[in-house]
């Protein structure tokens, strides 16, 4: 079973039973497990009274590993005592320009200084932050609100309070306000979002809720996933991930505040979007996947509701979640079960699971077609439908046009009986220039091999040589509301419920 304290772990594990966080997140550094025998310094006899402390058996689950402080710092055990001072104690090692030290604010019920810890020690702590509630349901409020508002105009679901450990080394017990709750802005399988104020700054951030209720073995592998890649992203067409807040097991992403995803401000009909506006968008958009793909990230969910948009007209990619490293000499072996269905490329809806940046580039096609009509091109109602709605728009794909889809694995199952002309052009010059027409059919190419990478996207004449040029719709700021897919669907929902209960009065 085990031996000297290690968890032996088989092919069909669970994948977050016991891991250790250097195996699931290779970049991070591990001491060694052997040491030169003439660092090392001469044994040492225990007393009795050690003896007697020290536990024979396994290492408790619950006691702090050193990779999980390195990846998290700052988050201690509060009942830990600090470790001796040696000469052969290491420093830590300092944070790499491309790879920020995030921070990480615990948030503790434990009111008592730690057990063990000089007052030197507590000065260099971080703050410490304590939850006074747990957030609650709440409608969403689209004004901006000052952070000095009453509660009842803010709707305050919850209140996060901070502890200022660095000036004084004792536990005061006046506690100050962090951030104030003023509505839900997303949800979904993650978990869910919502918008805050920080009382000491005002500055508005998103909390992103993440669930824990089915990991019952520890943090879960899509968001530990999803924090290391935003640590080593700055870019200004990519959300900023500011902290991370843990509480009593559950844990919170602290995000740069965007009012807007792209799909609530598509359906609103306030503020008109003139070709340069959208043209503005979507350079932005590749702008983003170009940085995301030179790091060595795909995406893998470029869809409207994970672009967001602010006021002031900038764009920026969101939600990393399925976003994975790639290697970008060889093409690995992924999971073909990623990417929204109406964004998904046809190499995965036809079985492909070794692919790369090319099936962002085909998602980033369908959003800029969406630009520009207002709603999804590709809406398929399961897969097999979504195969034949691109084929009734992009064509049939043939041999010539794409040399290896006779290898694929249902290419023969999806196969269409008869051969169906391309009307990409025909359906879509209405809304875009030739060189539009040019760059989006261009995205949408069948070869993935054959499809043009973000960077050569941003060189294509549409953007360079046509006028008129990109500029930022600045004028959003005058926009009523914040527009997310949220608001967006309880919109529809209630359109449609008229429409149902319209319809049954006339009959």
């Amino acid at each position: 079973m085990f031996r000297n304290g290690q968890n032996r772990t088989g092919k069909g594990g669970n994948r977050n039973s016991n891991a250790k966080l250097s195996d699931l997140l290779p970049g991070l550094p591990e001491r060694s497990a052997t040491l030169n025998a003439r660092s090392m310094p001469p044994p040492r006899v225990p007393s009795p009274r050690q003896r007697s402390r020290k536990k024979p058996g396994f290492k408790p689950i619950a006691q702090s590993s050193s990779s999980l402080k390195r990846f998290f710092p700052g988050d201690e055990d509060e009942d830990t005592p600090p470790p001796p001072t040696t000469r052969s104690r290491q420093r830590p090692p300092s944070p790499q320009p491309d790879s920020p030290e995030l921070r990480t604010t615990r948030l503790s019920g434990d009111s008592s200084p730690s057990r063990g810890a000089s007052p030197q020690r507590e000065l260099g702590r971080r703050s410490a932050i304590e939850m006074e509630e747990s957030l609650g349901r709440a409608s969403v409020d689209h004004s901006d609100h000052p952070a000095s508002s009453s509660p009842r105009s803010l709707r305050t679901i919850g209140q996060l309070r901070r502890r200022n450990i660095a000036q004084t080394p004792q536990f005061v017990g006046s506690k100050e306000r962090l951030y104030v709750v003023l509505g839900q802005v997303g949800s979904g399988t993650f978990g869910k979002v919502f918008k805050a104020s920080n009382t000491a700054n005002g500055r508005l951030v998103a909390l992103k809720l993440i669930k824990m209720e089915a990991e019952k073995d520890g943090f879960p592998v899509t968001a530990m996933r999803e924090v290391k890649l935003l640590q080593s992203l700055r870019h200004e067409n990519v959300v900023q991930l500011y902290e991370m807040l843990v509480c009593k097991g559950t844990v919170y992403m602290v995000f740069e505040y965007m009012d807007h995803d792209l799909t609530g401000v598509l359906s609103q009909t306030q503020f008109e979007f003139t070709e340069a506006h959208l043209k503005s968008f979507c350079h932005q958009m590749l702008a983003g996947l170009a940085y995301l793909h030179h790091k060595g990230v795909i995406h893998r969910d470029i869809k409207g509701s994970n672009i967001l948009v602010n006021n002031r007209g900038e764009l920026k990619l969101a939600d990393f979640g399925l976003a994975r490293f790639y290697q970008k000499r060889r093409k690995s072996d992924y999971t073909n079960r990623v990417i929204t269905q109406w964004y998904r490329p046809p190499e995965l809806l036809l079985g492909a699971t070794v692919y790369g940046p090319e099936v962002d580039m085909w998602s980033a096609g369908c959003i800029m077609l969406e630009l520009f009509t207002k709603k999804p091109v590709f809406q398929g109602a399961d897969e097999i439908h979504q195969v034949h709605v691109v084929y009734k728009i992009m064509g049939t794909p043939t041999v010539e046009d794409w040399p290896g889809i006779t290898s694929l694995p249902w290419y023969e199952l999806l196969r269409p009986a008869e051969v169906i002309p391309n009307r990409f052009r025909e359906l879509f010059k209405k809304w875009l220039t030739p060189a539009g027409l040019d760059l989006a059919e261009k995205l949408l190419t069948y070869d993935p091999e054959r499809r043009i990478t973000a960077a050569q996207a941003l060189e294509e004449p549409y953007f360079k040589q046509e006028q008129p040029p990109a500029a930022a719709p600045v004028g959003l700021s005058s926009l009523q509301g914040e527009w997310h897919e949220m608001e967006t669907k309880r919109e529809r929902d209630k359109k449609r419920k008229r429409e149902e209960e319209g319809g049954g009065e006339q009959e």
